[in-house]
């Protein structure tokens, strides 16, 4: 039996492989761009519009900032108290096209020391967490190997 793979935000992301977006909104009336996604109205405190358009933001972008997280969050974040805590990396990208700057976990196995300010980065799809029946699905920053 296959467990199901569910968003851990609905409509936030989608796709798979190189197909793997972050998900945000645009203002019709004044071409804002949004993340994480508003479907209701424009966060723009200078427009009066409403109409918001689902649009796939860039994939790829650069590390404006880093830490690590070493401590367990406390709730909601999602995690088993029985298991020794693992630290991770929190990255802030600034995205390619949008230049909006979006905070999420790189991939297991980034380290703070292999980061740095400028590093390009690609979202991609992670897992948060799993259970028996659900593995809860997220995005990660990548390093972009340089080719």
């Amino acid at each position: 039996m296959s467990r199901q793979r569910t968003p851990v935000v609905a409509d936030w992301f989608s796709g798979e492989g190189d197909d793997f977006r972050l998900l945000g909104t645009r203002c019709a009336a004044c071409s804002s761009v949004f993340f994480p996604r508003e479907d209701t109205f424009c966060r723009n405190p200078g427009c009066a519009g409403g109409d918001l358009v689902e649009v796939p933001l860039s994939r790829r972008g650069r590390v404006w900032s880093y830490t690590d997280g070493r401590y367990r969050p406390p709730a909601p974040y999602v995690s088993d108290p029985e298991q020794e805590w693992e630290p991770y990396s929190l990255v802030a990208v600034e995205l390619e096209a949008e230049r909006m700057v979006v905070l999420g976990q790189a991939v297991p196995g980034v380290t703070p020391a292999q980061l740095a300010v400028g590093m390009e980065v690609e979202a991609v799809p992670g897992v948060l967490n799993e259970d028996a029946d659900t593995v809860w699905m997220t995005w990660h920053w990548k390093p972009v190997s340089e080719r």
